[in-house]
Parts: C-alpha cells; structure tokens; sequence
C-alpha cells in the first residue's frame, strides 16, 4: 500500500504539539502508550506543553491497541516520523523514545527496529522479556496472536523478534533509563525489568529507578517530572 498519512492529515494518526512548540524545533520526543490504549487527544495534554514550551516536537502515534511493536506498528510509527521530519525538515534532530508498559517494549525495541536513531530511550514498567509470556494474563493470548498471527514459526518466536531481552546484542550504545514500580503486578518486575537491567549492564549505559509503594506505570509526580525532564535533557544537552 502506497503511504497514506501527511502532514494534513496527521492529527488522525498521532498526537502532536507542531502547533505550540516554540521554533526552531529543537528535537523530537516520540511516546508509546501500553495494552488497550485506544484514545485520540482532542485537547492538548500536559507532556506536549511541556516539551512545546522547550522547543520540543512531542508524538504519541494511535497504534493498534494489540501491537507490541510488530512489523505494521515499526512501519506506522516510521510513517509519522516521515511525515514531521519532512515537514518541518529535521532530518539531523534528536530522537528520544519513551513509552509505558507495551509501550516501554516499544520504545526498546524501536531502538533497534526503528529506521531512525534514538539518541536516548527511556521506559516505564516495561515489558522487556517476552519468552513464555503468552498465558501470564488472560487478555494476552487474544493481544499477542493479534499481533503476530501472520508471522513465519511459532508465537513464541515471533514475539522474540520484539523482545528487548533478547535485543540487547543489538541495541546501539545510547542511554537507556527504565522505570519500575516494585509493586508492580501487571508487568513482574523481577522477570522482565530487573533482568533486563542486569543483563544491559554489562553491556550499554542504562540508569535504573526501582520505584517503591509504585504499581504499574503510575509515577508518582516527582518521578513523573524527573522522566520527562530526562527526556527533554537527552535532547537539549547534546
């Protein structure tokens, strides 16, 4: 299919600050919502004048709600990315990648899947290891077979090909930062970020915030305004 999004277009298939960021864009913060996540924002948030006021392009892409950054969800984020690097042509900005939960995965694996280089990444509550992750909840069998059903070989191996665990090899030496409730019960924390951390430890710079009395993904407002603060850092202090 020839592409579809434009600039014109956009505000159907992404949020985007464009119209408050403060010129000239400095960079571009591109954020992944998790699991069932099927919103559109009418109104501006909160994260996009914060990043509008600093000169900072901000997107969230509407992805499928099932995506788990599978080859449709890489190409539509790609696609939008396109689109307002072309438009406002930042072709040599800063790329930061954040998300939550899926998203989190997302944003590591688009690290390494992604055709454009983030020049940091960070990740809150991530689903980071997805080797026998099919049945740890009832709505995940339905979520991952809808993400990976057309793929060659098993589910299992399919969801491999997205999992940060097992990217690390080739993740590219940027600054990684995760974040994790230590109450956290949807994504474990010892089976996914805990082991995430210690295996990219030996390898990539990554910084990690154990959250205590946190669930999953609700950051507390100082560790809230200290991730997007990093966010925005990992841009403007380049």
């Amino acid at each position: 299919m020839e592409k579809f999004i434009t600039y014109e277009n956009l505000r159907y298939f992404a949020y985007s600050n464009d119209h408050l960021c403060k010129k000239p864009i400095k960079g571009i913060v591109m954020n992944f919502w998790g699991m069932g996540s099927t919103g559109m924002y009418h109104e501006d948030i909160d994260e996009g004048i914060f990043f509008a006021e600093q000169g900072i392009l901000y997107l969230i892409p509407y992805y499928n709600p099932w995506a788990f950054c599978n080859r449709q969800t890489v190409a539509y984020i790609d696609e939008v990315l396109d689109v307002v690097i072309r438009h406002f042509a930042l072709q040599n900005a800063p790329l930061v990648f954040t998300g939550n939960s899926m998203g989190g995965l997302t944003a590591l694996s688009c690290t390494v899947l992604s055709a454009h280089k983030a020049v940091a990444c960070l990740a809150n509550c991530p689903a980071c290891n997805m080797s026998n992750h099919i049945f740890d909840h009832p709505d995940l069998p339905h979520a991952l077979y809808s993400a990976f059903g057309t793929y060659e070989g098993t589910l299992e191996e399919a969801m491999l090909t997205v999992s940060p665990l097992h990217l690390i090899d080739k993740m590219p030496d940027i600054p990684y930062y995760v974040f994790c409730g230590e109450e956290d019960t949807r994504v474990d924390k010892k089976k996914n970020s805990d082991r995430f951390v210690e295996e990219m430890k030996k390898s990539h710079r990554i910084t990690y915030y154990e959250i205590p009395g946190m669930g999953h993904c609700n950051l507390p407002e100082d560790m809230k305004q200290l991730y997007l603060q990093i966010a925005a850092d990992s841009i403007l202090n380049l």
